[in-house]
């Protein structure tokens, strides 16, 4: 336990803390509380819970990850993602069922950090994570359709196909003023940034539209009219419980904690990348659980890390745990002083901001750009996909990981079958005369989902050592869609550390795989050579330019 629980934020202030770090940490906490507020409120309503669960999740959850995880920068709270979980436990275990669920997940997270699962995470392929975040999207945009148009619907089909059935058979009841206000909404959100940098459109979005919605006396549903009057305090709750029931939870419970946990790590890894760092996974698994145990009995729902809030608390400065803390203080004040007024945001706004979320959590680039790849990969992307849309999120996962295991046994065993005879025969045993500055890594075997991460994180660290690092690839069959990534963020990091990289002895379909998928910009430089005498070459031509 001790050595998979080391909390970053006692560790940043034994180290010492800055008035000047302060001060940037927080600005961003606050920038991130003003970017919380608006999600927090349509997230727990577009998951059929009232606006004040979302505001208490970010509250009570953000403060927990922040003290406890094992990112610098990490921001907790509600997700999109967990929309459509949260929505189908509601509906068929209620309330109860949904915390004691939440509790469970907690545990579930808490026992993967302790017993250091945070590292097999890394084992899921990348098409499987796009594929249900797409899937995931395309529900949530589905779900706000209803409030966009302002359609007059009190009962809902829970399938995909009957949603939409229902949706054409009463769009003659569209409330012109509700898809007026989504549509300026979308707007504001995504079009104010070019000329308001430091307030978030989402916010601006509903300040402006529930302010001309009360002038105007439009036409319009608003939170009121589904929940009545908005508590604005945090009080304690707890549920019935009845222990014949908790094998029923256990299903929803799993799915909560293992999306929970790969969204979470996937954030702590976009905001590695973003500030050079380096997350403790096994730490942040163990917060997010403890989060996710406390916070049901404060009336909130499922948590887990939020990249885009992270992102926002980077890009604003925020750069230790104190911003998180922050941002929780910030937002738990904004609830107790103008949570009376969430009561007056009509949903159709909500809905123009959930459709922005769902826009940004698509991914449409990289699902084209997988599609593009691999039969493996394309299989794995379009069934998590599928599946995630038109069945049920806990059965794309639970396939997606059976899939991966499966396509894992099959790419090795193809692996160990491949013929060495194609390979380049140049075999240097001894590097010790390489020139001074040149270093070398040689990845033997398939570079793809079960070793990619791995091979990323080595390459980065031989690189930082050197002016140009030689990437010998002549042992690789292939590279997956995940490979790939994770080559491509270990170029990104190397380009910002002016490394030059060369990549030698890739075969022939390698090559144009790489190429395709990683081509060489001003923004990413690298180099290729046909074997290892041409990188040496370029290598020596490259350090009598540096010199």
């Amino acid at each position: 336990m001790k050595n998979n629980f080391s909390p970053k934020l006692f560790s940043i202030l034994k180290l010492g803390y800055s008035k000047e770090q302060f001060i940037n940490d927080l600005f961003s906490g606050l920038v991130v509380a003003v970017v919380a507020l608006p999600l927090a409120i349509a997230f727990a309503v577009a998951s059929g819970v009232s606006p004040e669960k979302g505001l208490v999740t970010a509250v009570v959850a953000g403060l927990i990850i922040a003290i406890l995880g094992g990112s610098r920068v990490q921001i907790g709270g509600p997700t999109g993602a967990f929309i459509v979980i949260v929505f189908g436990i509601l509906q068929q275990y209620g309330m109860d069922g949904l915390i004691i669920s939440t509790i469970m997940a907690g545990c579930f997270l808490v026992l993967f950090g302790v017993f250091g699962l945070g590292s097999l995470l890394s084992y899921f392929p990348y098409p499987l994570i796009v594929g249900f975040t797409s899937g995931i999207a395309i529900v949530i945009f589905t779900t706000q359709v209803k409030d966009a148009l302002g359609l007059t619907i009190f009962a809902m089909p829970g399938d995909m196909v009957g949603k939409w059935h229902t949706y054409f058979a009463n769009i003659s009841s569209t409330n012109i003023s509700a898809v007026s206000i989504c549509i300026i909404t979308i707007l504001i959100a995504t079009c104010s940034g070019r000329f308001i940098k430091k307030i978030p459109g989402s916010f601006l979005a509903i300040i402006f539209i529930t302010v001309a919605v009360q002038v105007f006396k439009l036409p319009v549903t608003t939170i009121e009219t589904f929940y009545g009057e908005i508590p604005s305090s945090i009080s304690f709750c707890l549920p019935h419980v009845n222990l014949a029931d908790l094998p029923h939870y256990l299903r929803p419970a799993i799915t909560i904690a293992l999306l929970g946990a790969i969204e979470s790590l996937l954030s702590a890894v976009v905001a590695d990348g973003m500030i050079s760092g380096n997350h403790r996974s096994n730490t942040e698994l163990i917060a997010q659980g403890i989060a996710n145990i406390v916070t049901p009995f404060f009336g909130g729902i499922p948590a887990t890390g939020a990249i885009a809030r992270t992102a926002t608390n980077v890009k604003n400065g925020g750069r230790t745990p104190v911003a998180g803390v922050i941002h929780a203080i910030g937002l738990f004040l904004i609830m107790i002083f103008f949570g009376q007024y969430a009561k007056l945001i009509p949903m159709s706004c909500l809905a123009g901001i959930l459709i922005v979320v769902s826009y940004n959590m698509s991914e449409w680039r990289t699902f084209l750009s997988i599609l593009k790849m691999g039969t493996f990969d394309r299989f794995i992307l379009l069934t998590t996909f599928l599946l995630t849309v038109f069945v049920d999120l806990t059965v794309a996962i639970e396939v997606g990981i059976v899939l991966a295991a499966l396509i894992f046994m099959k790419r090795m065993a193809d692996a160990g079958n491949s013929s060495l005879e194609t390979f380049d025969k140049d075999i240097i045993d001894d590097y010790s005369s390489l020139p001074q500055g040149v270093s070398i890594y040689e990845i033997s075997g398939p570079f793809f989902f079960a070793s990619a991460k791995k091979y990323a994180s080595l390459i980065t660290t031989t690189g930082m050592d050197s002016d140009v690092l030689i990437i010998r690839m002549r042992h690789v069959p292939f590279i997956d869609s995940t490979g790939l990534k994770n080559l491509r963020a270990a170029l990104q990091t190397l380009n910002r550390l002016e490394i030059k990289v060369i990549i030698s002895g890739p075969r022939d379909a390698l090559v144009k795989v790489i190429k395709s998928n990683i081509p060489a910009t001003p923004q990413l430089q690298y180099s290729l050579a046909t074997n290892f005498n041409e990188a040496m070459k370029k290598a020596t031509l490259l350090l009598n330019v540096n010199s």
